[in-house]
């Protein structure tokens, strides 16, 4: 089978020519165009393109996904539900606040998969501000995300974080729960950029704004701050991953919880993945949520796997939230069934 080749895809940019991979994030703040993939469980893949130009995402074509009913779940109805009402009683404990409980979803496709005919069907079938792909075969990397949270964004030594917690149909239908869970993830967010930024700099522009997306609505906020002297990227992913939103909190306790209940690694999903152009002093990287990823095990054939989740409060219903991960997944099987 031919292999594919090397490229990204970002804001309207197609990246080729890899000169550059490595796992040391220093390497952001030195020169040249890189895309980034740091997996939520570990490990952080840092690629610099030599050529990198405007370029539209070619029209949905060569893609054949798998059916939106050939999915397996890590976790079904009745697991799912009962991690629900654990993390309730870890909350009644008083150990968490919140803890976000996910799901890994895994079905089989072509061995000769190309991830970036994928992005082609998402851009056309669920635009999101913060689309993207990464492939690089050789280094286990093939991502295409529709994601529309941005984890951080750096302009100088500007860095915002725009968490998102609350998820409906429609704007009637988010809870007090909903609000809720944005805003103690927004007190986490302000934490963690606090340790990295200059003191008394990190405000909160907008608390729990309602932004429309394909077939839902999030609540969404803006935590903003500027960057301690010396501060950069290396720091910036040393202090604040993984993100608050796909961890919760308290965040070391929360991450302790979904280790006890996931039954399968993240992987990239719920990571950070994007772009960093080192030469201008920016970047964008996104929460890797409604994000696609490809796995080539040895003994097998390739799996597409997507991951789906929600956020737990004492608020929550085990019911409900089983809803809102087929919510958030719905869409995007269906747009990967191609």
């Amino acid at each position: 089978m031919h292999e594919l080749a090397p490229m990204a895809r970002f804001g309207g940019l197609l990246a080729t020519d890899l000169r550059d991979v490595t796992d040391d994030p220093r390497a952001l703040s030195s020169s040249g165009w890189w895309a980034v993939a740091a997996r939520y469980d570990g490990g952080l893949v840092c690629a610099r393109f030599g050529d990198v130009r405007p370029a539209p995402v070619p029209p949905p074509g060569r893609w054949r996904g798998p059916a939106t009913d050939g999915w397996h779940s890590s976790l079904d109805r009745e697991a799912y539900t009962a991690g629900v009402r654990r993390i309730r009683a870890h909350i009644a404990a008083g150990e968490v606040y919140q803890a976000n409980l996910c799901r890994v979803l895994s079905a089989a496709v072509e061995p000769g998969a190309d991830i970036d005919a994928l992005t082609a069907h998402l851009a056309a079938g669920n635009p999101a501000p913060h689309a993207g792909t990464i492939r690089l075969p050789r280094h286990g990397v093939e991502i295409a995300t529709a994601s529309p949270e941005l984890y951080l964004r750096r302009t100088g030594d500007t860095v915002e974080s725009g968490p998102i917690k609350g998820t409906a149909p429609t704007a009637g239908e988010l809870l007090p729960k909903d609000h809720a869970e944005n805003v103690m993830i927004v007190d986490l967010v302000r934490n963690d950029l606090g340790r990295v930024c200059a003191p008394g700099t990190v405000t909160v522009p907008e608390l729990c704004v309602t932004e429309t997306h394909p077939g839902l609505v999030h609540l969404v906020s803006t935590v903003r701050g500027r960057l301690a002297p010396g501060a950069g990227w290396p720091e910036l992913l040393e202090h604040t991953f993984p993100p608050g939103s796909v961890t919760g909190a308290p965040k070391s306790s929360a991450l302790a919880v979904i280790e006890a209940l996931e039954t399968a690694p993240r992987g990239p999903y719920c990571g950070g993945v994007g772009w960093v152009d080192a030469d201008r002093g920016t970047g964008t990287l996104a929460v890797a949520i409604r994000t696609f990823w490809i796995d080539r095990p040895a003994d097998g054939p390739p799996l597409l796997r997507f991951g789906t989740g929600a956020g737990i409060t004492w608020g929550s219903d085990p019911d409900h939230e089983w809803r809102e991960t087929e919510l958030k997944a719905a869409r995007l099987l269906t747009v990967a069934a191609g």
